[in-house]
């Protein structure tokens, strides 16, 4: 039997702060995040379904993803997702595991491997969304560093927001936000945000005036010209040389603040599937 992986075992087997170390490996050894096969989307009568294929020497794996839209109203998640790894050699089924859960896991990881070393021991944060997400940054963030304070800002509670990005050195966005979030001129030079709440490119959580400002990594540029909204319209005002553009294996010495835009790639939800797997007992 295909051994099936929950996300109370996923979330038990990989500490965030090892997942974060398992993308870094993996770009340490090389990995090219501009190699892989990009995202297809395939609409639905109720939604579309989103499949992210991706090979190593060991394996090949695939997310299939739903979204649906109208599942709101039904009290169930908008998103869902499966992840199947397979041998890379046989090519035979080797494990099945929760897609969502390992999104969650992964998506912070690939955020901190970019900036955390960026990132100063005790930073004052202020989280943009209280979903998997904004929680799953602030879990990796706890296992990495002690935040100075986590201010956690929803539609419902942003009381203060404006003080809080003043004195900000990380703000995370990980909202459905389809316009940008706050006024970076708020943010101080030294200030990080991580932006990871879309993949299209007409919706951005961050405004281009702090694209214009800041030191933009992207986790492959094509990628981002294609699908990052933040950057598609930064660079659409003039504000924003896609030549400019730093990636996730790059050495950066920024001068000022920086923004890392991330849109999920499937490259990432493999490595840290395989660290998963690599943790879990032999059977």
């Amino acid at each position: 039997m295909i051994p099936y992986l929950t996300a109370e075992q996923i979330v038990a087997l990989l500490p965030p702060a090892a997942a974060v170390a398992a993308v870094e490996d993996a770009l340490r050894a090389g990995l090219d995040p501009s190699a892989g096969a990009a995202r297809s989307a395939v609409p639905l009568r109720h939604g579309s379904l989103l499949l992210m294929p991706a090979e190593s020497e060991a394996h090949a794996g695939v997310k299939i993803v739903t979204v649906a839209p109208g599942n709101a109203a039904l009290g169930l998640p908008r998103i869902n997702a499966l992840y199947a790894v397979f041998d890379a050699v046989t090519l035979q089924p080797a494990a099945l595991l929760d897609g969502t859960a390992l999104t969650t896991l992964r998506t912070p990881a690939v955020s901190f491997a970019a900036v955390r070393r960026l990132l100063p021991p005790n930073p004052h944060v202020v989280v943009f969304g209280a979903g998997p997400q904004g929680r799953g940054h602030v879990d990796t963030l706890n296992d990495l560093v002690t935040p100075a304070s986590v201010t956690v800002v929803t539609r419902t509670s942003n009381a203060g927001v404006d003080r809080s990005l003043r004195g900000a050195d990380l703000v995370v966005c990980a909202t459905t936000a389809r316009e940008p979030l706050f006024d970076s001129a708020l943010l101080g030079d030294h200030a990080i945000v991580v932006a990871v709440g879309s993949h299209e490119p007409d919706a951005r959580e961050v405004d281009s005036a702090f694209c214009a400002r800041a030191t933009v990594i992207v986790e492959d540029r094509a990628t981002a010209l294609r699908e990052a909204g933040d950057v598609v319209r930064a660079v659409a005002d003039g504000v924003l040389d896609p030549d400019r553009l730093a990636t996730i294996g790059d050495e950066v010495d920024p001068a000022g603040p920086v923004l890392f835009k991330g849109t999920g790639m499937a490259w990432q939800d493999l490595v840290v599937a395989e660290a998963v797997l690599a943790a879990a007992p032999a059977t």
